[in-house]
């Protein structure tokens, strides 16, 4: 199939990638499908062992289907390009999601969905209390301010840490699958890859994870409209820096600053994150914005002709 600018979609690939990503995801949740759900002690397990599914997808088509000449450069891994280029990327795929964050709960705020205490964080202190109760402890180690100033601190020691697990989602859709779909233009491979990875996460949501009181297919579908306003910011950081690792970091920040929106809340009021924070509708308008902007000012593109994902779109199936 033939698209813009003479690139081509090797349809093959893409249809055997999805299969093996989505399958493996679906199988990966099963023992949560047959036991307690979101409420299993093997949740994190679980859910860590499935963000290493697109990953694994990627390297069996790369390595049975495509056979390029360099694994690394189809998966976006290599090359770097110029050391202060790739490490300006790096600080932006660092910043960038937790600023997303942060102003989707701002903008929440404004618009009544999002009740923040600034004060006494109150919904931070039950949370903190109710995890230590369990563990035995009483009272607070420390004032709920100092705790609150280190969990932000934190974040950006939890991006690194969550960098490793995110690399196995990355390396799936924004390494692998977005540079495949560019030859139907910026537009809609930011919306189906994002529509894509959304979709991808069903296995859980329909469990009640990330959306606990709203419909199975109300939860996937914020899922999907998360994943691609959110997507397209990692979409351009790939695109931009010809790399997966700035994506994979801001996969790894942004999963490490989402529970900020738990410690700037008010317990007396409680969130829908199907409105609200970054999981809801009002937390995808400024990367919404952000990316139509990129997109505006032409500052999506696909990597250079000598890496392998324009090759690779290139050939007819």
């Amino acid at each position: 199939m033939q698209y813009r600018d003479g690139m081509r979609i090797a349809p093959r690939p893409i249809l055997a990638f999805l299969a093996i990503a989505f399958g493996l995801a679906w199988l990966f949740a099963l023992p949560l499908w047959l036991g307690d759900g979101v409420a299993s002690p093997w949740l994190t397990a679980v859910a860590l062992a499935t963000m290493t599914t697109p990953a694994l997808a990627a390297f069996i088509v790369v390595r049975f289907i495509e056979r390029p000449a360099s694994l690394t450069r189809a998966l976006g891994l290599r090359p770097l390009g110029r050391p202060r280029r790739f490490v300006g990327f790096l600080a932006l795929g660092l910043v960038i999601p937790i600023a997303v964050v942060v102003t989707a709960l701002i903008v929440g705020a404004l618009l009544g969905v999002y009740h923040p205490d600034l004060v006494e964080f109150s919904a931070f202190r039950e949370l903190v209390t109710a995890q230590l109760a369990a563990a035995g402890v009483d009272a607070l180690p420390m004032p709920i301010g100092t705790l609150v100033a280190v969990q932000c601190v934190a974040v950006a020691g939890g991006a690194l840490v969550n960098t490793i697990p995110a690399l196995g989602e990355e390396l799936g859709w924004r390494g692998w699958l977005l540079p495949r779909l560019l030859p139907l233009g910026p537009v809609p491979a930011i919306l189906a890859s994002g529509a894509i990875w959304g979709l991808w996460h069903s296995p859980l949501v329909l469990l009640g994870y990330n959306y606990p009181e709203a419909p199975g297919w109300l939860g996937v579908l914020a899922m999907m409209g998360m994943c691609t306003a959110v997507g397209g910011v990692f979409g351009w950081l790939r695109l931009r820096s010809g790399s997966v690792w700035p994506s994979a970091l801001a996969h790894g920040s942004f999963n490490a600053a989402a529970g900020l929106s738990v410690v700037f809340s008010s317990s007396s009021h409680p969130f829908d994150p199907t409105q609200a924070t970054v999981l809801g509708w009002t937390g995808w308008i400024v990367p919404a914005v952000i990316v139509a902007v990129l997109v505006a000012t032409g500052k999506f593109r696909a990597p250079s002709p000598t890496t392998e994902g324009p090759a690779i779109a290139r050939e007819a199936l």
